[in-house]
């Protein structure tokens, strides 16, 4: 398994072996020592997996607020997904920043996205199967999310505005300006 650090740090791209033959395959999707050396304790508590039929459904930018905020290790099992991890860590240098990474069913990679981050995705292609494990449980009391086209974040989606799909929720959701702080940046300074 290899973890390497994205631009932004905190975010981790998590590479898994995957060992082949005539078969099919086998692979260690997670360790725990390997991951509690590249990310810290982290302790998963529930695996989640959506199935979007169609290429363009926009899931996101979700995050839960303190004390229920979730950490999330993302995956795509079958098809691709434009996955993004954006900092909105108020006094973070990286601040409304974002990185984006390709996950496939072929590359197998996954995205860790801690804490003080939102997080969505875009489907790349019809019948994406993602799965992903979380650090806490849903708590809609804690529940916030940001516009996926906010221009102040602009993240390239690789698809069109008018063939992205949304739910009634996300079609709402407010600017990162306009959204209360719920996460500061403590520098390893402090």
């Amino acid at each position: 398994m290899r973890i390497q650090q994205l631009d932004i740090p905190g975010l981790l791209l998590v590479t898994p072996k995957k060992h082949g033959d005539q078969r099919g395959f086998f692979s260690e999707t997670f360790r725990a020592d390997a991951f509690a050396e590249a990310a810290g304790a982290v302790q998963f508590v529930q695996d989640n997996h959506v199935l979007s039929t169609q290429r363009g459904v926009v899931r996101g930018l979700h995050f839960q607020t303190p004390p229920h905020a979730q950490g999330k290790l993302v995956r795509c099992t079958r098809g691709a997904i434009l996955d993004v991890g954006v900092d909105i860590r108020v006094g973070s240098p990286t601040y409304g920043q974002h990185v984006a990474v390709e996950l496939s069913a072929d590359n197998w990679q996954q995205l860790w996205v801690p804490p003080g981050f939102a997080h969505g995705y875009v489907t790349l292609e019809d019948n994406c199967e993602v799965i992903y494990k979380v650090t806490d449980y849903y708590a809609p009391e804690c529940d916030r999310g940001i516009a996926w086209d906010d221009p102040a974040i602009a993240i390239d989606w690789r698809v069109p505005a008018s063939d992205v799909i949304l739910s009634e929720k996300d079609k709402k959701q407010p600017r990162l300006q306009d959204v209360a702080a719920a996460f500061h940046f403590a520098s390893e300074d402090s």
